[in-house]
């Protein structure tokens, strides 16, 4: 308990209880979603807001927007439909149908018509019509694909009007408008379109997944965490040893913690140097 020893054990308290928090607080970022991961549930198209009201053109859109039902009118521009490649819920290879609705400001939204399947998708000119003026759209917003998607995957032979996923950084290449940042996976429209025919393909909907509900874990941030537990751990091992040293050298020592030799004092009647006894030194009277 000397001052030194104080300091020493204040500061062995403060390390563990440093490395164990940091460690908790590694566990649970462990249990949380990456920023990539869609956590809001869809919702209900009856709840539907207007775009405007969530999303301005160009403008960044926010991750916890996602699978919010909105409605935008405008027209679509049928002749600038792509094709971007998506496996269905059940993984049969196909693509997504995209297509601008271009609003009376002449800002466009993508708008995901839904899946075909691959065979039936070699020209957009064999899909079923759009309706024709001005529409309302209604469906799920969704933020731009990243490319790493489980749905996409790399198609063999692709169709001229393919684009390899659903990005304004893409699609203004593709498009001559000034485009929302997330795109629209239609759930319905008005007016609805019209009947396919006999030698078209209807694009099947396919509204957004829910997102999972069971807790994903992060390996790196888990392995951070057992990390800070083994430094916690070190630290305590490293001051046990300390402190049995401290008592294993101090039980040794002396009363005054030196080791003594042994020696005697001048008086206590050891032979003098010359070899002879000390009282025989002493003069007579």
């Amino acid at each position: 308990m000397r001052p030194r020893w104080i300091g020493l054990h204040l500061t062995a308290v403060l390390a563990v209880t440093v490395c164990f928090v940091c460690g908790y607080w590694q566990f649970v970022r462990a249990q949380e979603p990456t920023r990539e991961t869609i956590t809001t549930p869809v919702q209900d198209l009856s709840e539907a807001t207007s775009l405007g009201t969530v999303l301005e053109p160009g403008a960044y859109m926010p991750q916890d927007e996602a699978n919010r039902a909105v409605t935008a009118t405008g027209r679509y521009d049928t002749d600038a439909q792509l094709l971007a490649p998506a496996l269905s819920p059940e993984d049969e290879r196909g693509y997504y149908v995209i297509v601008p609705l271009v609003t009376d400001d002449g800002t466009a939204l993508a708008v995901n018509r839904g899946w075909v399947p691959e065979d039936e998708a070699q020209d957009v000119g064999s899909l079923s019509p759009l309706p024709e003026g001005t529409v309302t759209a209604t469906g799920w917003l969704r933020p731009p694909q990243k490319g790493e998607e489980e749905e996409a995957y790399v198609p063999v032979s692709s169709p001229e009007e393919e684009i390899s996923r659903i990005a304004p950084s893409l699609l203004v290449n593709e498009w001559p408008y000034q485009l929302y940042e997330g795109y629209l996976v239609l759930g319905e429209q008005d007016p609805a379109a019209p009947e396919a025919g006999a030698a078209q393909t209807q694009p099947r909907n396919i509204p957004p997944p829910q997102p999972p509900p069971d807790t994903v874990w992060n390996w790196r941030n888990l392995s951070y965490a057992a990390q800070w537990g083994v430094f916690g751990v070190a630290v305590i091992v490293f001051w046990a040893a300390l402190v049995r040293r401290e008592l294993t050298e101090g039980g040794t020592g002396g009363k005054d913690g030196s080791h003594g030799t042994g020696t005697g004092s001048p008086d206590s009647g050891t032979d003098s140097p010359s070899g002879e006894p000390a009282a025989s030194q002493r003069s007579v009277g």
